[in-house]
């Protein structure tokens, strides 16, 4: 697989998002077959896997952890701090406290089987606490050698801008698809001027880019959409109108709507680096053949006018997710 360089990070052009191996997307599959799946994706060239303490909790880092082990210098793991946990494990709210960044990552280590932590995102944005408080506690860990690379998450361009005066900046980690283009207003353009890569999650918009989701679909037991506003059935119905239109593009040049969608994102910036999450190796195959389709100018500009003219109904979060959102 081709590479793209985050920052001074290199990884291989789309890597995998591993939260829905542990939570979020219905019951949690088999431990044995997640690791055999994440060895899979290393042999096919994956390189750069995305977890957090939070996914589980604690569960996903340390799926990720043996699965990754036996080939760990060939591999960039990333994962995430900034969420407080009670003395059950339950999330409880975000904390980027100094000492508790110190604490998450000696756990995350651990559970990682790791003596380094590749990437280290912070997750969500702690409005009390300064972000420059923040990034010097990283700076300090990346001195230690507990971490070799700084990176945010949903953070905005003046947090953006002070984190990265104190500890430069890796990669910035948030939401951007043809379903969501609200990053190219003010983040985009930042992350141009300050050499930071940008890491889409959520690329296939949680599955609704797959042209696997239609008007009937009903979302399970523990299948995050099913909570979520854009997913409710007249958004849903709705918001099929940009399926439609990627689904022509995706006809004429003979590949899948995951597959357009996935490119044209990669087609964006050479530092764009999309970590689409499946626990299936016909839907990886799928998604890492995307890095062979061209789009055309014509192509791009088709896709353009699709995802600005079709209005998408509904937030991305229920209303307290989305006040996590810094910007």
């Amino acid at each position: 697989m081709d590479t793209r360089t985050l920052g001074r990070l290199q990884v291989s052009s789309l890597g995998l998002g591993c939260m829905g191996m542990s939570q979020s997307f219905g019951a949690r599959p088999p431990r044995d077959e997640m690791i055999t799946f994440l060895r899979d994706a290393v042999e096919r060239g994956v390189t750069l896997f995305d977890t957090a303490e939070v996914y589980g909790p604690f569960h996903n880092e340390e799926l990720v952890g043996e699965a990754l082990e036996p080939v760990r210098d060939d591999v960039v793991i990333a994962t995430k701090f900034g969420f407080a946990f009670d003395d059950q494990g339950r999330q409880t709210g975000v904390t980027s406290r100094p000492e508790s960044i110190r604490a998450a990552v000696d756990g995350s280590l651990r559970r990682l089987r790791t003596e380094t932590i590749d990437l280290l995102y912070q997750h969500r944005v702690d409005p009390d606490v300064p972000i420059e408080e923040v990034a010097g506690a990283v700076k300090e860990l990346i001195e230690a050698g507990k971490v070799k690379h700084f990176g945010m998450s949903e953070a905005g361009v003046a947090t953006i801008r002070r984190a990265h005066a104190v500890q430069p900046v890796t990669a910035l980690q948030s939401e951007y698809s043809l379903f969501w283009r609200e990053p190219e207003d003010a983040i985009l353009p930042a992350l141009d001027e300050l050499g930071i890569g940008f890491v889409p999650f959520s690329p296939l918009g949680r599955g609704f880019l797959t042209g696997q989701v239609t008007a009937a679909t009903e979302f399970g037991e523990g299948d995050i959409r099913a909570t979520l506003p854009r997913f409710e059935r007249e958004a849903l119905a709705a918001n099929l109108a940009l399926v439609d239109l990627v689904t022509k593009v995706a006809d004429r040049k003979g590949v899948t709507v995951g597959q357009v969608a996935l490119a044209w994102l990669l087609a964006q910036e050479p530092w764009i680096v999309p970590i689409p999450g499946t626990r299936r190796l016909e839907r990886l195959d799928e998604n890492l053949g995307s890095a062979a389709v061209e789009l055309t100018a014509d192509d791009l500009a088709e896709l353009d006018v699709a995802s600005t003219t079709v209005e998408v109904h509904g937030e991305r979060y229920p209303e307290a997710m989305q006040k996590m959102i810094d910007r």
